[in-house]
């Protein structure tokens, strides 16, 4: 039997234990913000290093070549060659161009923002006019913007958008981001392929989807429209909105043969069940919201596009085993071209080498 003594120190044992596990979590959750904004730090320390980097690569380019086009071209692929044999595969003669745009377009150093990587600042050179490019510039510093975030703004006109609203509309637009892109882990933030490359550093296999997908997506369109096969292009990124929510579809087309919508959801990852669901969802709102009485039932097309696998997966409703079967297997591609398509652009987008300055 236990003495008084020990029962005593067994409850009072029993009690610090339990205190301590009452503050286990609070210790645990100040220590994890701290050591998450420390890497988020080091990260965004890193990304800005790179840029300053690649800003002064393109510097020297632009100075060194000046006019001399044909010059250039011969600097770029030396240039290439060597850097690629030490430093790694992400300095191509494109990619060096890329630096040298990156210059011409921010040619003043210390206005470079401390809070964008090196990925956002090569979607923001290929804005054309100065003060949309500046306006995205800022609201991505501001907001915290990924660079997919950033993405999904430019291509969903949220400039253009935010102008035309009234004061009393701004936050609504303003906030259907944080919906259709949620922020991402900060690990996330390091997934540039400059700095991969550079800093021979572990590589993460989603850092180019969003330009893997637009390039995808740029020549699908017109991989469809050249098919003929009673094609006609409607839409790209078509906004829908369900219970305040806003979604958008890759490509919309009608075909005039099958009279009926037919829309493309491209995924760059493995296809996932909610990928399924997604596509079957446009399928259904354009049935339901856009579809004429005297239209077919709306044709969903799912590609995945990952890069071990491709997969087509096509969607019709259940009651329409005729549209499926017949007409439908005649006029729209088949599963084994939009593969073949796909891989075709993949490896065409790994291998592209630009030629001209």
């Amino acid at each position: 039997m236990e003495t008084d003594d020990k029962k005593h120190m067994t409850t009072r044992g029993k009690s610090e234990v339990s205190k301590i596990d009452n503050t286990d979590y609070s210790v645990f959750e100040s220590i994890r913000e701290l050591l998450i904004d420390a890497r988020t730090t080091v990260y965004k320390a890193v990304n800005f290093t790179m840029v300053q980097t690649y800003w002064e690569v393109g510097r020297q380019i632009d100075t060194t070549v000046g006019d001399r086009a044909e010059y250039g071209k011969g600097l770029l692929k030396f240039l290439s060659e060597k850097l690629t044999a030490e430093f790694g595969k992400g300095f191509t003669p494109s990619n060096l161009r890329t630096m040298r745009q990156f210059y011409q377009v921010f040619p003043i150093r210390h206005t470079l923002c401390g809070e964008l990587s090196w990925s956002h600042y090569r979607r923001l050179i290929r804005i054309d006019n100065d003060d949309r490019r500046d306006f995205y510039l800022k609201e991505c510093a501001e907001q915290n913007w990924s660079v997919r975030q950033l993405e999904r703004q430019i291509n969903s006109f949220f400039y253009e958008r935010l102008l035309k609203t009234p004061d009393s509309g701004k936050d609504e637009i303003k906030s259907e981001i944080l919906k259709l892109e949620p922020r991402l882990d900060p690990e996330y933030i390091l997934k540039d392929p400059y700095i991969l490359e550079f800093l021979d550093l572990a590589e993460n296999k989603n850092y180019h989807e969003s330009n893997i997908e637009q390039a995808l997506i740029d020549n699908l369109q017109k991989f469809l429209l050249e098919l003929g096969k009673g094609f006609s292009f409607v839409d790209r990124q078509k906004r829908i909105s369900a219970d305040g929510e806003h979604f958008y579809i890759d490509l919309v087309f009608f075909n005039y043969i099958l009279n009926c919508f037919v829309v493309i959801d491209l995924k760059t990852g493995k296809l996932m069940h909610q990928d399924v669901g997604q596509i079957d969802f446009y399928v259904r709102y354009y049935d339901d919201k856009l579809k004429l009485p005297e239209h077919n039932p709306t044709i969903g097309i799912l590609l995945c596009a990952d890069k071990n696998e491709t997969i087509a997966k096509y969607s019709v409703l259940a009651d329409n085993e005729n549209l499926f079967a017949s007409k439908y297997m005649l006029y729209l591609p088949t599963e084994e071209e939009l593969e073949r398509q796909i891989e075709r652009e993949k490896s065409f987008l790994e291998l592209v080498a630009d030629y001209e300055w």
